[in-house]
């Protein structure tokens, strides 16, 4: 039976945590932007020349 790698496991937890980290980071920066409310869609100019 092989023996267990721990240096690899511990080696992927430390990548799971660091990308966890960098993924909470970018939300609370996403967050902390200032979200302008969504424009509406501009309305068709109305044809004032039809009958």
């Amino acid at each position: 039976m092989a023996k267990p790698n721990y240096q690899y496991e511990k080696r992927q937890r430390e990548l799971a945590k660091k990308r966890k980290q960098e993924e909470k980071r970018q939300r609370k920066a996403a967050k902390a932007e200032p979200v302008a409310p969504p424009e509406p869609p501009p309305q068709p100019a109305e044809d004032k020349s039809a009958p």
